[in-house]
């Protein structure tokens, strides 16, 4: 498959994974994520530090692009990622930009706790974390994107949550304000799958779209499927999940602000089924490391949903 090498109108590149891979080696030649000496004691059992468990009916899931294909500062950023996850102790993790070297730490760290889902093997690709003691995983599948020419796609699982049917899915649309065409027909096929999954499934995407206003106002929304940010009323806190006038990672000579990571919910149409409502949403990774640089590119969206 054609490896991506455009550049997004902020400057972020997008390169193969695998050249990635080996400029880092070319600098520290035989060290991986999980070999560097900064991480040694990083790969022990830490399940006694984890919250504990909460029994109550809410929803909390997180969503990242967590920027694995940058070299710089990986252990510490592979490090501050899983820490954020311990804290926060979600049900459902969607991430974007995964890398083998990334999953091989973070399953050392969290899959006691967490199943994993994985939305490719080479490169750089998607993937899901579902707690254990939450979710009940029934099915996943890969959906391709026939055109895309940055190996993207559209990862999907069929869960229970309290014996509820869920279908969660998470993407990494086409990169680049050159590729709108491309990316609005990935939109299409995700509102397509989510308007005609079953009356007594809710349905929940997350990911990091790149998606400009006016790419979405042109596809345009069902009238079932909602933005989630949307309907808890456009938090301002909550608005730019892309940076670079604050997040720094990125030596971007232009400064720009987007809304590319966004969450869809179309809930349960069938009578009797609880309705899922979003309640809260924040912002994570907004904090510096101890290594100078933050856990990603792109802050962290953390979202709760109330069942009714």
């Amino acid at each position: 498959m054609e490896q991506a090498s455009a550049i997004e109108e902020s400057g972020k590149k997008i390169p193969s994974a695998t050249k990635k891979r080996e400029e880092n080696e070319e600098k520290n030649p035989g060290r991986s994520i999980t070999e560097t000496e900064d991480n040694h004691a990083l790969c022990r059992d830490e399940t006694e530090n984890q919250p504990e468990e909460q029994d109550h009916d809410k929803l909390s899931l997180i969503s990242w692009n967590v920027d694995g294909l940058d070299g710089e500062k990986q252990p510490q950023r592979a490090r501050g990622l899983c820490s954020y996850i311990m804290s926060h102790s979600p049900d459902v993790v969607l991430l974007q930009e995964l890398i083998q070297p990334y999953i091989r730490f973070m399953k050392t760290r969290l899959e006691v706790n967490y199943a994993f889902i994985e939305g490719g093997k080479e490169d750089y690709f998607t993937g899901m974390m579902l707690k254990k003691s939450r979710i009940t995983l029934l099915d996943s599948e890969i959906v391709s994107y026939q055109t895309t020419r940055m190996m993207r796609n559209l990862l999907v699982a069929q869960v229970l949550f309290k014996g509820q049917k869920l279908c969660l899915m998470t993407s990494h649309f086409e990169s680049c304000k050159a590729n709108a065409g491309e990316r609005m027909r990935q939109l299409q096929l995700v509102m397509k799958r989510m308007r005609e999954a079953p009356d007594d499934v809710t349905v929940l995407f997350g990911g990091d779209t790149n998606l400009r206003d006016a790419e979405v106002a042109k596809v345009g929304l069902p009238g079932s499927v909602f933005d989630v940010w949307e309907q808890l009323g456009e938090p301002e806190q909550c608005r730019y999940t892309w940076d670079t006038k604050v997040n720094d990672n990125k030596d971007m000579q232009y400064k720009s602000r987007f809304r590319f990571d966004r969450l869809y919910l179309r809930r349960a149409a069938k009578d009797g089924v609880p309705l899922l409502e979003p309640e809260s949403m924040a912002l994570i990774g907004l904090e510096k490391l101890q290594c100078g640089r933050y856990t990603s590119d792109h802050w962290g969206i953390y979202c709760t949903f109330s069942t009714e």
